[in-house]
């Protein structure tokens, strides 16, 4: 039995990827702060609803996917209820495993995860850290689910916060970036939804080969870029707006909020 803590976007979207991997809605109880929300989701995927407490003492996994600033009182709520032999998985930015494994008791198994909103389509990245007392089937349990749904890597817990910044929030970047290009389309005079196919083709496109030809991003750029060429032309306006430093500043403070968010 699954349980996922806070069935808001990302925890609806680890529900709905569960159900589409083949796990029946009787496998998964969900958690809901209102009584609205809870009915939308019995009727929409057939599962069980329950209190926090409730859905942590039936679960043999407890998926914990409230926000940050929401974590301490969630597990103060559920910490009597979990026995040791759980397996806690904690899907919140910037909380470390080492901080749930505080409000609970024992020596209970913590797996940190970030993943992103591509797992509404099967093409999420998560990233998975182990805590203290999580082992490698406690790992490979979480890989387990999280599989079918996307990409799954492995990583140091120090890299968890860099991690969030750049996929965890990634999918936001891309879609400012189409919004960006579209807009540019329409400037030049193309019809709103034909820049958007081909704005969407085109990274749809260029992340295919990017994955799957195993070149690096550079010598893929370099292959479209002509010397004295359009596509040049475009790079060196690019580079005067300083669009390669935004782009590390911006995810940098997207690292240093999620610390803050975490500390309260």
């Amino acid at each position: 039995m699954i349980a996922i803590l806070g069935t808001g976007k990302m925890g609806e979207a680890l529900l709905s990827g569960l159900l589409r991997a083949g796990f029946k809605p009787g496998d998964v109880i969900a958690t809901a702060r209102r009584a609205e929300r809870a009915e939308a989701l019995r009727e929409r995927y057939g599962v069980r609803v329950l209190s926090n407490p409730e859905a942590a003492k039936s679960a043999e996994t407890i998926i914990l996917a409230v926000k940050p600033q929401d974590m301490a009182s969630l597990l103060a709520e559920i910490a009597p209820h979990v026995p040791q032999d759980r397996l806690v998985i904690s899907a919140a930015a910037g909380i470390t495993t080492a901080f749930v494994e505080s409000h609970l008791s024992g020596e209970t198994a913590v797996v940190r995860v970030m993943s992103n909103t591509p797992v509404l389509v099967d093409e999420a990245m998560s990233v998975i850290s182990a805590g203290s007392h999580a082992s490698e089937e406690h790992l490979k349990r979480t890989e387990d689910l999280l599989r079918p749904v996307g990409k799954v890597l492995r990583i140091p817990e120090s890299q968890q916060d860099a991690a969030t910044a750049l996929s965890g929030s990634g999918p936001a970047y891309f879609f400012y970036l189409v919004e960006a290009m579209v807009d540019a389309g329409i400037l030049l005079g193309m019809p709103r939804a034909a820049a958007l196919d081909m704005v969407t083709q085109s990274i749809v496109g260029a992340a295919i080969m990017l994955r799957d030809s195993g070149e690096h991003p550079v010598i893929l750029r370099e292959a479209v870029t002509s010397p004295g060429g359009t596509t040049i032309s475009a790079i060196a306006e690019l580079e005067r707006h300083s669009v390669r430093a935004a782009f590390l500043a911006a995810i940098e403070a997207a690292r240093n909020r999620g610390r803050e968010l975490a500390a309260g």
